[in-house]
């Protein structure tokens, strides 16, 4: 089901599901989109069986509503339990198996959970690993990159300009780019979490999914692309990439800020996920801060799992009103990222 741009849910960001919106970004002149190739389930099952000896299944579970003050029962992918706290090294693995490695390694901009992946899977595979973060990255997170030995820059205030100083550094030492979301072998890897979600949870009639750049909904929404199954996009308000893109048509830039900017802060989605959402994503939802800490405190207190707001912002949507399942919906959350200092959910 093709998501609709004519309504009022698409013209404008709602506040907390409030049905009041404004308008958040601007519209800059057309771009001409590159052509990009976005991922087959084919390729997703090439995915998942070439990264199968790096990665964790992580678990599904099935909650009663109330366990997190619910009125549907929901199924929870725990990805946040994925090796380095996220979902990024299916990404990362894939890309970096899909292609000879270059001597001088591989290079990333990343605003931390996809420079931890990359320098683990670097690490897991001989490699030499450069990343590139915003300054404002946490501590939790820089702290992983260069704990798996990887070299860290910090540039900039924000992923947008550590992106282009990664990729003016890979121009000059040849290393292999492995972008945070706009990779084709990025997409289908992130692609598998989808796949072992519908192996796991069959009677899913609906997964939430957070977006910041777009690699991990692009990879679910193309696996489920052809199927009953509906994908639902999940953004805070100060982050609103996709729903923006939909809305104008494109994607185009937006600001970035707010609680979960480190991880879901990417200025502008990428040109694959759009091409796969404006055709597979079945809707576009906004969430406040507020809604997204407190879905963090109810994973908290019902699973003492530690979610980052990035991870936590899909369950937001549900717990907060800003998405409502249709009657029978069987709904199921990916919970996609875990890189926090913990006392900022359990204090």
């Amino acid at each position: 089901m093709a998501p609709s741009r004519v309504d009022e849910a698409s013209r404008w960001v709602w506040a907390g599901g409030t049905g009041r919106g404004r308008d958040l970004c601007g519209s800059p002149p057309a771009a001409t989109l590159p052509a990009m190739t976005t991922p087959s389930r084919t390729q997703i099952e090439a995915a998942a069986a070439r990264i199968a000896p790096h990665i964790r299944r992580t678990p599904v579970i099935r909650l009663r509503g109330a366990d997190l003050g619910l009125a549907v029962d929901p199924i929870l992918k725990l990805e946040l339990l994925q090796a380095t706290g996220s979902f990024k090294p299916r990404g990362a693995f894939n890309r970096m198996l899909s292609a000879p490695l270059p001597p001088a390694g591989v290079v990333t901009a990343s605003g931390g959970n996809h420079g931890a992946a990359v320098a683990y899977a670097a690490e897991r595979l001989g490699a030499k690993a450069e990343v590139f973060c915003p300054v404002t990255t946490p501590a939790a997170k820089t702290s992983r990159i260069e704990g798996h030995g990887a070299v860290l820059h910090r540039v900039g205030q924000a992923y947008d300009e550590a992106r282009q100083a990664s990729e003016a550094h890979a121009a000059t030492t040849g290393g292999m780019i492995v972008h945070a979301y706009d990779q084709p072998e990025v997409l289908a890897g992130q692609g598998t979490v989808g796949l072992e979600l519908q192996q796991d949870a069959p009677e899913a009639t609906h997964v939430l999914v957070a977006v910041g750049g777009g690699g991990l909904i692009g990879g679910i929404a193309a696996w489920y692309a052809g199927t009953a199954t509906q994908v639902i996009a999940v953004e805070p308000e100060s982050c609103p990439t996709l729903h923006t893109a939909l809305r104008e048509g494109r994607p185009v830039p937006c600001p970035v800020g707010g609680l979960a900017a480190d991880s879901l802060g990417a200025r502008q989605i990428g040109g694959l996920a759009f091409a796969v959402a404006k055709d597979h994503v079945a809707g576009s939802v906004l969430v406040t801060d507020v809604a997204i800490r407190e879905a963090q405190r109810r994973l908290w207190a019902a699973l003492r799992l530690v979610a980052e707001p990035g991870g936590a912002a899909a369950l937001a949507a549900l717990s907060s009103g800003a998405w409502v399942p249709p009657r029978g919906a069987r709904v199921a959350v990916v919970v996609c990222g875990a890189n926090t200092d913990p006392a900022s959910v359990t204090g």
